[in-house]
């Protein structure tokens, strides 16, 4: 049970113009040069990493239970690193091979560059976004859908409705394997700690923790941040208001997104 002043701090009236604390809800950044920290330095804000979900693998004895082939697809999507890790480590309990012919589909360079831990990188094989939005990746397999079976690796709790709505609508052969699944993290005792200026979410399942962990959070003036289409669309829903956006073209990444918002109401130093 979340203490009695956890809701009010959460909950109180923020200062306009005033910007203090950040929370992100990713793992902190393992670098002192992320871009992260030179962003709190520029504008004199504190931020804090906190994830809100964390994730299961799901077993690969529990996997087969889904009677899906993996060997028999020759392209699969991924939306995160999450998908690559749990998709190879799928394919290693099942003892798959996976060909080296396969095509992968990324929605971001960051995500198509992290291949590189599992894979031989071959540009020719290797397909991203432009923006880190569902539509440029659509642009990059059209241009290569011709005879691929696409596997769209995503967690049982949270799929992308318009990836698979794409994928029907263009005749796609297509499978959508669970290998993993989302849970809520436990942060009532962090937000009860600190009164948060702006929260960034990555995730709907981030935006679903906050409410699992606080079932009658007001916003209240607290600033609320959005990763990816479908991340902000789970914000709306929920009855949040949205004020920080990304992707989108002059603001590709959070961080981007998080100056051009900062830079409106601090003055940098």
């Amino acid at each position: 049970m979340v203490k009695n002043g956890a809701k009010k701090a959460i909950a109180g009236k923020k200062e306009i113009g005033v910007i203090k604390h950040v929370l992100i809800t990713q793992p902190r950044p393992e670098s002192d040069k992320s871009p992260y920290f030179e962003l709190a330095r520029k504008y004199s804000v504190e931020l804090d990493f906190q994830p809100f979900i964390q994730l299961e693998g799901i077993p690969g004895k529990e996997f087969r239970k889904q009677k899906i082939d993996i060997s028999s697809y020759s392209a699969v999507i991924f939306t995160s690193r999450n998908a690559i890790d749990h998709f190879f480590r799928t394919c290693e309990e099942l003892k798959v091979t996976v060909s080296q012919d396969t095509k992968y589909f990324c929605i971001t360079e960051a995500v198509a560059l992290y291949l590189q831990k599992f894979i031989l990188y071959r540009k020719r094989k290797v397909f991203y976004g432009s923006d880190g939005s569902n539509k440029s990746m659509f642009d990059a397999i059209s241009k290569h859908k011709e005879n691929e079976k696409f596997l769209y690796t995503c967690s049982e709790n949270q799929q992308d409705n318009e990836i698979i709505n794409w994928l029907k609508t263009h005749n796609c052969e297509f499978a959508t394997p669970f290998m993993y699944r989302t849970v809520s993290t436990d942060v009532k005792e962090l937000l009860s700690d600190k009164n948060y200026d702006v929260i960034c979410f990555f995730t709907p399942s981030g935006v679903k923790s906050l409410f699992d962990n606080l079932p009658d959070f007001q916003q209240n003036g607290t600033k609320i941040g959005a990763f990816g289409s479908n991340t902000a669309k789970a914000v709306e829903e929920s009855g949040l208001t949205l004020e920080i956006k990304a992707p989108q073209p002059q603001v590709p990444s959070m961080v981007a997104a998080l100056d051009n918002f900062l830079g409106t109401v601090i003055k940098a130093k």
